[in-house]
């Protein structure tokens, strides 16, 4: 057909009278309105696709965090991308076997005009071809001496991380070389659980073995004394190098820190201890040198290439600069 008869068959169409009823009429009328009020479709959003790594920080249990004091630790939007680039070709990380635990230092920091001490995250990583430990050691001030337990009592244990490209993908089949420390203890599970238990979560670390290191590095001469007395327990550190005990009981006396009547049982408490702490270092010096003895050339090698790295959140608008506050001892 030509373009003329189209048009003029159109004409013929648009001419035609209508037959519809008035209702109809109105109908099409209110539909046509309707359309005529439709809004333009708004802007289309955008969203910042997420990083490989991105939640890899979050996914490494904060070990000796207060449970009280978890939920704040993921109030700000921490940016760990000094620790994802670390895993990157060039990286100190790219292509090695890492296994990270994650921890918390608590820090007055300022931020948006305001003071106030915050949970800082801290990412631990260490380079080894094997579980860098399989032990958690607890230690306070309280604690008369160091507990050091299996991770599995205190429900911790080195887990394969799975990048967020490859969730979909089954684990087993997966040549990861990332291991995160996991604690499975259900938080709503506290509240059935004793008190020094759940104590026990918050002075604990993962217990790093270093049977290659230096003997005397190890050594302590000092010990924790939790003496009982009637009144109030008596708190302090004795050296059994620097202190002599007649002149250090003495001082806890004229400091009313210790009743005259309990001098000889202070004494005799603190001789004990000083003998266990001694008995312990011997046992930990033998134990070294036996495994050292046995150890074999790949892991002897494994323990001397073992190393540590420290990773806080890099600055950005949205978290607190922390970069003044740094505790770099490792």
């Amino acid at each position: 057909m030509r373009k003329g008869a189209k048009r003029k068959a159109s004409q013929k169409e648009e001419a035609k009278p209508s037959h519809e009823s008035p209702q109809k009429s109105k109908k099409a009328a209110s539909r046509a309105k309707r359309v005529k009020a439709t809004k333009p479709d708004s802007e289309p959003e955008y969203f910042e696709d997420e990083r490989n790594l991105e939640d890899l920080w979050k996914e490494a249990f904060p070990v000796g965090t207060e449970w009280d004091q978890l939920d704040s630790v993921y109030q700000f939007k921490w940016n760990f991308s000094n620790l994802e680039d670390a895993f990157e070709e060039g990286g100190k990380l790219h292509g090695k076997k890492v296994y990270l635990f994650g921890c918390t230092e608590p820090q007055l920091v300022f931020f948006k005009g305001d003071s106030k001490v915050i949970c800082i995250p801290v990412i631990v990583a260490v380079v080894s071809p094997f579980p860098p430990s399989d032990k958690i050691g607890i230690n306070s001030v309280q604690r008369e001496a160091e507990e050091i337990v299996p991770m599995k009592q205190m429900k911790m244990d080195w887990v394969p991380y799975i990048p967020l490209e490859n969730r979909g993908s089954q684990v087993d089949k997966l040549h990861t070389q990332i291991f995160i420390l996991r604690c499975t203890q259900r938080r709503a599970a506290l509240k059935h659980l004793k008190l020094d238990r759940v104590k026990k979560y918050e002075y604990c670390l993962p217990y790093i073995y270093q049977p290659l290191k230096e003997d005397e590095l190890e050594q302590s001469t000092e010990v924790q004394i939790i003496f009982p007395s009637e009144q109030k327990p008596v708190f302090c550190e004795f050296d059994w190098e620097l202190d002599e005990l007649e002149e250090f009981t003495d001082k806890l006396i004229q400091e009313e820190e210790l009743s005259e009547d309990q001098k000889d049982a202070f004494k005799e408490f603190v001789k004990e201890k000083v003998r266990e702490a001694k008995k312990a270092n011997r046992e930990a010096r033998e134990a070294r040198k036996k495994a050292r003895e046995e150890m074999s050339e790949e892991t002897r090698a494994a323990f001397e290439n073992m190393r540590f790295y420290k990773f806080y959140p890099v600055q950005t608008p949205d978290s607190p600069d922390v970069s003044n506050v740094k505790v770099m001892n490792s």
